[in-house]
């Protein structure tokens, strides 16, 4: 068995809160003592199933835990779903059909075990328990928590404050969330920073259950490649975590230098001890930057696709981006007809549709920002009519598409 400060040491890393260290701290001793793993509860709302290198941070930190010898219990939250998260919306979510959830729920976990341990998770669908329900528990359940303290939540309070409407249905979201830790008697709950009221809520209600109340574990919100964002997809500045290994090794190399010790610890399994001797390395200067970020980029690589991969793509990048190459295997891109027209090829339709942009917008200030370029020349015009086959389109410093027309 590993010891219990070594454990809390591992579990600790890069979280930003733990409530609390102490009961984790019991919660280890006397599971050691029995010989059981701890039951560790990550709830999954089926809305969004494509996983990037922000969703897998809490995914990393329970296969960390899996491999400390504890359980997995991933929430597919099917019944929740009907409601949606009403954390940091504005407004009230419109539900998702049941064939969107279990068509989502389907790909979360094809998504899911890439990253976690599979014979160490128990996958539970929510409407097991909280669609048996009788109206006369859920009044129950209602009754154990006040309006007052649901208005101090963040979200609920700006939009009571700005009069916007919040459905009662909305209030029964935490709640139902919470009485998920009490249906699988959870030990310890992780989430975002941003879930904090919700994983609150769960030790709240097992306490009023008579049950012993869960562990919450909040991790950071991991900020995407442009330093400043939280990762995401719509704004373009996302890690998947199914993309090639050269564009992962290409996008980590991108992230700004003072990330480099966040994604170290909330994107990587490098053990807190080696992570510390890195980030002392980098401060007194006997390692420099471009190295500790290549390591960070072949670490990230590596978890996804294998050393070998991460090795071909490392080499990838010191031939195209430190030696002014041009990459081996560049994708091919089948221009669409309609975005040809007798003044010429629209370039930043021709940037969205080939997924080097997420919009038009976006491309058209990468063109004015001269980081778009055909075989290594620099465009400043939208429509260009010089455009043929087999010519190369560069976008920033890592996309390159191979054009067929």
């Amino acid at each position: 068995m590993v010891p219990i400060e070594e454990q809390i040491k591992i579990i600790s890393k890069g979280a930003d809160e733990i409530i609390d260290v102490e009961e984790l701290k019991e919660k280890l001793t006397k599971a050691q003592k029995e010989g059981r793993p701890l039951r560790v509860k990550l709830g999954l709302d089926p809305t969004a199933p494509d996983i990037h290198l922000g969703h897998a941070v809490v995914l990393r930190k329970i296969k960390q835990m899996q491999d400390l010898g504890h359980k997995a219990i991933i929430i597919i939250g099917d019944f929740t779903a009907m409601i949606g998260d009403p954390t940091g919306r504005s407004k009230t979510r419109p539900p998702l059909s049941r064939e969107e959830v279990l068509e989502n729920a389907r790909t979360y976990q094809e998504q899911i075990f890439k990253i976690i341990d599979k014979e160490k998770t128990e996958v539970r669908f929510n409407s097991e328990w909280l669609g048996e329900l009788k109206f006369s528990d859920v009044i129950e359940l209602a009754g154990k928590y006040t309006v007052a303290r649901m208005l101090e939540r963040e979200d609920f309070k700006n939009r009571f404050e700005n009069q916007q409407s919040i459905g009662i249905h909305e209030f029964f979201y935490p709640l139902m969330q919470g009485y998920d830790s009490v249906a699988i008697k959870a030990d310890i709950e992780l989430g975002g920073t941003d879930q904090r009221f919700n994983l609150l809520m769960g030790r709240t209600l097992q306490k009023d259950y008579g049950q012993e109340r869960q562990v919450a574990l909040l991790m950071p919100l991991l900020e995407g490649t442009d330093g400043v964002e939280k990762m995401s997809k719509s704004l373009g500045n996302y890690i998947g975590i199914y993309e090639e290994p050269d564009q992962m090794y290409g996008k980590v190399m991108s992230i700004p230098d003072e990330l480099m010790i966040k994604y170290y610890e909330l994107a990587t399994d490098i053990h807190p001890d080696e992570i510390e001797r890195i980030k002392t390395s980098l401060e007194d200067g006997t390692y420099h930057p471009r190295d500790a970020k290549m390591r960070l980029a072949r670490e990230i690589t590596t978890l996804y696709h294998g050393e070998e991969a991460a090795i071909k793509a490392e080499e990838q990048f010191k031939a195209v981006f430190q030696k002014g190459g041009v990459p081996e295997d560049i994708p091919s891109f089948k221009v669409p007809e309609n975005i040809i027209s007798e003044e010429g090829i629209d370039m930043t339709r021709l940037i969205v549709e080939a997924g080097m942009a997420p919009s038009t917008s976006q491309a058209r200030r990468l063109i004015n920002q001269g980081a778009v370029k055909v075989n290594g020349e620099k465009i400043s015009d939208i429509k260009i009519s010089s455009l043929k086959n087999q010519d190369i389109v560069q976008v920033g410093k890592r996309n390159f598409v191979k054009i067929e027309l």
